[in-house]
């Protein structure tokens, strides 16, 4: 690759955008049609997300789906960090390519921007800025995923606590606190929740479906 073509592609404005086009691709989606399942926004909740392929009883296409979602938020963050400063770009960057994989994922540009939640590209992100964070954030999705067994819940809670984990943690183990990986914990938070209003009301009314529930 041309010297010049990589500065260009290292620009903050290319790299938010590819990160944004690399989180419109809907891995629910794919996955399903490549293993000639039904397409996820026609059952369950038609969100098209892990937890709903599951609902079409086959755990492998929901595992890949986890998978896929997750490394599209990891991998702009991780590049950005590792090999962004050659290029001037730092921190600030790294989070505004995180948020742009993320938003890709909940509006996706190649499925008429009807995206998923953004659950586990979000984790993806976060395992991005610290495999440790990330980690930490996923055992606590596990845990009230396990006890109290609404996929939902286990989001919401993960959500707000991340950029808590993010503050409480910073300098005592592998990160110093950055305000712009913050900031973008937040808004991801904030997102979060806001995509699992519906939810919320669910939960509230006792109607919201546990894991393992089968499609409707």
């Amino acid at each position: 690759m041309p010297h010049n073509l990589l500065d260009l592609l290292m620009q903050p404005a290319v790299v938010v955008l590819l990160s944004y086009l690399l989180g419109s691709l809907s891995f629910a989606v794919i996955v399903s049609k490549f293993m000639g399942l039904s397409d996820p926004r026609s059952y369950g909740s038609k969100n098209p997300g892990a937890t709903n392929v599951l609902r079409s009883g086959n755990k492998k296409a929901a595992v890949l789906t986890l998978l896929f979602d997750a490394v599209k938020g990891w991998i702009p963050v991780v590049w950005v960090l590792n090999h962004g400063a050659a290029f001037g770009l730092g921190e600030a960057t790294a989070a505004a390519a995180g948020l742009a994989a993320f938003l890709g994922h909940l509006y996706p540009v190649f499925f008429r921007f009807q995206g998923g939640k953004g659950v586990a590209t979000a984790l993806g992100v976060l395992m991005g800025v610290s495999p440790i964070l990330g980690l930490a954030i996923a055992m606590t999705w596990l845990g009230v995923a396990w006890f109290f067994r609404y996929s939902s819940l286990a989001a919401l809670l993960a959500a707000i606590l991340a950029p808590v984990y993010y503050a409480l943690l910073a300098d005592v183990l592998w990160w110093s606190f950055n305000g712009a990986l913050f900031g973008l914990l937040c808004v991801m938070g904030v997102l979060l929740v806001w995509r699992h209003r519906d939810n919320i009301n669910r939960l509230i009314a006792g109607t919201e479906s546990k894991l393992g529930a089968k499609k409707s």
